[in-house]
C-alpha cells in the first residue's frame, strides 16, 4: 500500500478547476467553515487486537469511522480523479513496522453532482492495520499516531477534506508474558477483508458461482504449461509413451489417462499440504536430495532411450497384476507422481490466489479438489501428447526415423538430468548446462548418429538440425553473459539502515531450486529498460532456499510470501506498494509497468 508521510499530507490533491467552483459556491456563509469540514460528519474510535503487545509479536489496529446519516465519505479507490480517497497514514516508533493495511470494499452510488457512479463508505467503516513489534522491544508504554483523510459527500456536495489525527496507545511487555485476545468478532471481519478483496479466486466464488470458479481455475491450470517448469515433462512424456509395445488406440489413451492422473495426484497433494500447512507449494524440491534423486530418474530414462536397457516392471509385479497390461497403467501411475514434482516450483498469482483462498477455508476436501481440478487442467495436454506418442510406432515406415528420434529425446532427458544435478550441487552453473548440452546433442545427432541414413531425405535432414541447434547454444550462452541487475544480498541490518530513508526498496525472495527465478535473472534482468529504471532503488536478494529455517520462516510470515520468486516494493518511505508485488515471472514490459508506479 502507498502510503503518504504524516509530515507532508495534503489538504487537498488532483481537484479539477470545475469541482473548485462547485465546492467554493456550497457554502453560503464561509465563516461556517468549520461545520463544512468533512471530519465533523463522523465519529472515529480504535481497538487493539491484544490487550498488551508481548514483544516479536503481531497485531492489529482496527479504525473505526463511523458516519452520520445521509453522508458518505470516498472509498479508498474513488471512481472521479478530484474526489479524495480515505487513506490512512501512519508514524510509527522505531520498535513497531506496519505489514498490511486492509481498506474495506466501497459501495456503489449515484450522486447528484457526479454523472457515473461513485465508490464511497457508509455507515460504520473499520479499516484494519497489521503490525509486528520488535523482539527487542523493551515493557513500557508508547503510541501509534495515525493521519486519517476522508472526504465526507451527501447527495449534492463534497465537503472540505479533513485529515484527522489519531493516537492510539499500547503497552509493551515481555515476550512470554501471557496477553489476552479482544475484539474478536471485529478482526475476524479483516480475514473476510483480505480474503474477498485481495483474492482473485475467492472472488470469483463469491461472484461468478461454483462451476464458473472450477473452470476459471482448470484453465489456470492449462495455462501453467506455458511456464518453464513442465518442459521437462514433455521430454518425460514422449520418452515415456514412445517406449510402449502398445498399438492399440483405446489402450494407449487409457494409460495417457492413468499417467495424468498421477500427475494430478501428486500437484493436488503438494497443493492441500502446502495450504492447509503455510509452507511453500514445491517446497519438496528445496531437498538437494530430491533434486539429486530426480536427476538420476531422468539419466536413468535417458539410457533408456539410447538402447542401453529397457525399463520392465518386476516380474512379480507383472504375476500378481496380470499381465504386462495391469503393469503398464500402475508404472505410468507412479511416474505421473514423480512427473508431477517438476511442475512444482511453477508458482504464479494465481495459484498463490488459490492456497490463500483454501487455507481460509480449513476443508481439506475442499482444498484436494481445488488443486485436483487445477493439475487436471495442467495435465490435459499430456493427455494428448502421451496419446500420440504411444501410437508413433504405428506410423508408416517409422523404423527408419525412430530411433534417431528416440536418442534426441536421450539427449534432451540426459540435459534435464544434468540441470537438475547442477541445480542440487551447483546453482549457480545450472544455466550454462542447457547451452553445453545443446551443444553436443546437436554435433552427436547432426553429424555422429548414423540413425536413419538409409533414407536420403532424412540424411540430409539431419546436418541441418544439428547445425541449428549448435547455433542456438551459442545465442543462449551470449544470452547468460548480458549485463543484468546488480543486487546486494539481504540482511536485516541492511534492511534497517535503507528503508523508509528516501529511496524506494526491491525485496527479490528468490531459491536456488526455482526455475523462475532463474528465467526472472537471465530474461527480465537484463533488460536494458528495467536495468536502468531500477538505478533508482536499493536491490535486495532474500535468499529462501531453505524455506524451513528460523530466519526464512520469519521473513516468509512477516512479508506473507507463499512461493518464489517474489518480488515486494518498498516505497521511499519504507511502506510496501502491495499493487506493485510480482508473483513469479514476468516480462520485461510488465514488469516496468509495476516498478514504475512505486516512488
Amino acid at each position: 500500500m502507498n502510503k503518504r508521510s504524516i509530515l507532508n499530507a495534503p489538504l487537498m490533491r488532483g481537484i479539477s478547476l470545475a469541482a473548485l467552483l462547485h465546492f467554493f459556491a456550497s457554502f453560503p456563509v464561509f465563516g461556517q467553515w468549520q461545520e463544512y469540514e468533512s471530519a465533523s460528519k463522523l465519529t472515529s474510535s480504535t481497538k487493539i487486537s491484544l490487550s498488551q503487545i508481548p514483544a516479536g509479536s503481531e497485531f492489529k489496529v482496527a479504525i473505526i469511522l463511523e458516519l452520520k446519516d445521509k453522508w458518505h465519505i470516498n472509498s479508498n479507490t474513488p471512481t472521479e480523479d478530484f474526489l479524495i480517497p480515505t487513506s490512512v497514514a501512519l508514524s510509527l516508533p522505531p520498535s513497531i513496522i506496519a505489514t498490511d493495511i486492509s481498506y474495506p470494499k466501497g459501495i456503489t452510488l449515484s450522486l447528484g453532482f457526479s454523472d457515473k457512479p461513485l465508490s464511497v463508505y457508509e455507515g460504520v467503516v473499520p479499516i484494519f492495520v497489521t503490525l509486528k513489534a520488535s523482539e527487542n522491544t523493551t515493557a513500557g508504554l508508547d503510541t501509534i499516531r495515525a493521519l486519517v483523510t476522508v472526504q465526507a459527500c451527501d447527495d449534492a456536495t463534497c465537503l472540505a477534506p479533513s485529515d484527522i489525527d489519531i493516537l492510539i496507545p499500547l503497552e509493551y511487555v515481555a515476550a512470554d508474558t501471557p496477553v489476552q485476545v479482544q475484539h474478536e468478532d471485529l478482526f475476524n471481519q479483516y480475514v473476510r477483508i483480505a480474503a474477498e478483496e485481495e483474492n482473485l479466486i475467492g472472488t470469483l466464488f463469491r461472484e461468478e458461482g461454483m462451476l464458473f470458479a472450477f473452470l476459471s481455475i482448470f484453465l489456470v491450470g492449462l495455462a501453467l504449461n506455458l511456464t518453464p517448469c513442465v518442459y521437462p515433462m514433455m521430454t518425460v512424456t514422449i520418452s515415456l509413451f514412445g517406449a510402449q509395445k502398445e498399438s492399440r488406440t483405446g489402450i494407449v489413451f487409457l494409460k495417457a489417462l492413468v499417467y495424468v492422473l498421477g500427475i494430478s495426484t501428486m500437484y493436488s497433494a503438494l497443493g492441500v499440504t502446502a495450504a492447509l500447512t503455510g509452507g511453500f507449494f514445491g517446497a519438496w524440491l528445496q531437498s538437494p536430495w530430491v533434486l539429486g534423486g530426480v536427476a538420476l530418474l531422468m539419466f536413468a530414462l535417458a539410457l533408456s532411450q539410447f538402447g542401453v536397457y529397457q525399463i520392465q516392471a518386476p516380474y512379480w509385479l507383472t504375476n500378481k497384476l496380470g499381465g504386462t497390461t495391469g503393469t503398464g497403467f500402475v508404472s505410468l501411475y507412479l511416474s505421473g507422481l514423480v512427473v508431477g514434482i517438476f511442475a512444482a516450483p511453477c508458482v504464479g498469482p494465481a495459484v498463490i490466489a488459490l492456497l490463500t483462498f483454501v487455507s481460509t477455508q480449513g476443508d481439506p476436501l475442499f482444498a484436494f479438489w481445488s488443486f485436483f481440478i487445477l493439475s487436471l487442467g495442467l495435465g490435459l495436454p499430456y493427455l494428448f501428447l502421451g496419446t500420440f506418442s504411444g501410437l508413433l510406432k504405428k506410423l508408416p515406415r517409422s523404423g527408419i526415423w525412430m530411433m534417431w528420434v528416440e536418442h534426441l529425446f536421450g539427449i534432451a532427458l540426459t540435459g534435464a538430468a544434468l540441470f537438475y544435478g547442477a541445480l542440487a550441487v551447483a546453482p549457480a552453473y545450472s544455466a550454462y548446462v542447457i547451452p553445453i548440452v545443446l551443444l553436443l546433442g546437436g554435433i552427436y545427432l547432426g553429424f555422429i548418429d548414423k540413425s536413419g541414413n538409409e533414407k536420403k531425405a532424412f540424411k540430409n535432414f539431419k546436418p541441418l538440425f544439428g547445425a541449428a541447434i549448435i547455433i542456438l547454444s551459442f545465442f543462449i550462452f551470449r544470452g547468460l553473459q548480458a549485463q543484468s541487475v546488480e543486487w546486494e544480498y539481504y540482511t536485516p541490518d541492511r534492511l534497517s539502515e535503507v528503508r523508509g530513508k528516501g529511496k524506494p526498496v526491491i525485496l527479490d525472495f528468490y531459491a536456488d531450486w526455482c526455475i523462475p527465478c532463474q528465467e526472472l535473472d537471465r530474461i527480465t534482468f537484463t533488460d536494458p529498460e528495467v536495468i536502468l529504471d531500477i538505478e533508482r532503488f536499493v536491490r535486495l536478494k532474500v535468499d529462501l532456499t531453505h524455506f524451513d529455517s528460523p530466519a526464512s520462516q520469519e521473513l516468509r510470515s512477516e512479508y506473507n510470501i507463499g512461493g518464489v520468486p517474489t518480488l515486494v516494493f518498498l516505497d521511499s518511505n519504507g511502506d510496501e506498494v502491495t499493487s506493485a508485488r510480482i508473483i513469479g515471472f514476468m516480462n520485461a514490459e510488465n514488469f516496468l509497468k509495476r516498478s514504475r508506479t512505486v516512488q
